[in-house]
């Protein structure tokens, strides 16, 4: 009897998850993705709907563009079911009411580097599955720099060594006119940060006033003084000086690999050095999979991520055509036998995740204002953190972000 009546419930079940799937035959799963990720996830998307008798519809759309879009389909539910981003979106959304929690496992968690689950956390609620990794580091042409600076001192005697403005030649350069994400290593070296942290941002405590935060820009600030960096350098033309070979050492992230290659530049990649025995700590992002608070099968759509995407296959896929260091496991210790991914991973190993906030929305205009005139040795870094951080402070009192 006891044996019949395990049949009958398991033949329920069984039924019942036919039922579920014949049912979604008129729907459909609709993701919003990059053109890379899109190619990717192709041949996933046709085999979960061989087996789910569901049509998973692929968008490709621009990355700057995906979270503008969804912010305002979402609401109105025209959105996607899943979309891709970066992790420092989560805050924004999650507060919005237009993501759901991620269902995961512990055997899935404890497949994902600890940071990169920890960066798609807010409000103690995991809102992303994360495929990937990224922190800027430094690149140097081997035809330059014969050995790697071990100490920012010895960073710096290379850079003045091989600096000759009237020649448009650079020891070091980096994108970081007015960008807070690639000055953020200066800010850290010390101590400073943007918000404390403990356990969470606290959007209420800035530290870029701190004497911490106050000595790493100086720092920046003298390689201006001292013409080391070229002041009004955007991104384009620091990859133009260091693809050119007119630049030793490039501070960027993993995107610009492809192209340094494709110049034919023998590099190597290095994690920033030390400033007085002080590890300057780079921005981590993390990029994932959000799930709509609007979709229309949320059970449907986790299956998807976790059980199609969520496997070696896939996230060997994503790392090697992203261009990103993995975050997956078992495909993060194979990806380490590549020299150029594993100096990155080291570089994120010493970084901290960029906020996820919704306030880290009110820094990046007035921080971005700031350095630029600290580039351009029209404000001490003093007198622009302090601008920087009232302008802040207002806007998150009012609400604007």
């Amino acid at each position: 009897m006891k044996k019949s009546l395990i049949i009958v419930l398991s033949m329920t079940l069984v039924l019942g998850t036919v039922f579920a799937a014949s049912a979604k035959q008129a729907g459909v799963l609709e993701i919003w993705t990059d053109k890379v990720r899109y190619e990717i996830l192709k041949p996933i998307a046709s085999d979960f709907e061989d087996d789910y008798s569901v049509e998973v519809e692929l968008s490709q759309i621009n990355y700057d563009d995906i979270r503008s879009k969804f912010n305002k389909a979402a609401p109105s539910e025209e959105g996607p079911d899943l979309l891709i981003g970066a992790h420092d979106w989560t805050g924004e959304l999650a507060q919005n009411g237009l993501l759901e929690p991620i269902t995961m496992s512990k055997d899935l968690k404890e497949r994902f580097t600890e940071v990169s689950l920890d960066a798609f956390t807010y409000n103690d609620e995991i809102y992303g599955l994360p495929y990937s990794m990224e922190a800027i580091a430094v690149i140097y042409n081997k035809d330059l720099v014969e050995k790697e600076p071990e100490t920012w001192a010895e960073l710096m005697t290379i850079s003045e060594n091989l600096t000759d403005p009237e020649k448009k030649q650079y020891g070091f350069v980096y994108p970081g006119t007015g960008d807070p994400y690639h000055t953020y290593p200066f800010i850290s070296a010390y101590g400073g940060y943007i918000f404390e942290y403990d356990g969470g941002f606290d959007p209420n405590q800035l530290g870029l006033t701190t004497e911490a935060a106050l000595k790493g820009l100086r720092k920046l600030d003298a390689m201006y003084e001292d013409g080391l960096i070229p002041q009004g350098i955007d991104y384009s033309t620091s990859q133009g000086l260091f693809t050119e070979g007119n630049a030793g050492m490039w501070m960027t992230g993993p995107w610009a690999i492809s192209g340094i290659k494709k110049a034919g530049i023998d590099f190597g990649v290095m994690k920033m050095p030390p400033m007085d025995g002080n590890q300057p700590k780079p921005f981590v992002g993390v990029n994932g999979f959000y799930l709509s608070a609007y979709a229309e099968d949320t059970v449907l759509a986790n299956e998807f991520l976790t059980n199609y995407v969520a496997t070696e296959e896939v996230m060997t896929k994503l790392y090697e055509e992203g261009n990103r260091p993995p975050v997956y496991k078992p495909v993060r210790e194979k990806a380490k036998d590549d020299p150029t991914t594993a100096a990155f991973l080291e570089s994120a190993s010493v970084g901290v995740p960029m906020p996820n906030i919704p306030e880290m929305n009110a820094t990046w205009g007035a921080l971005t204002d700031k350095l630029q005139l600290i580039s351009q040795q029209k404000q001490e870094p003093k007198a622009a953190m302090e601008s920087a951080e009232e302008i802040i402070s207002q806007a998150i009192e009012k609400g604007e972000y």
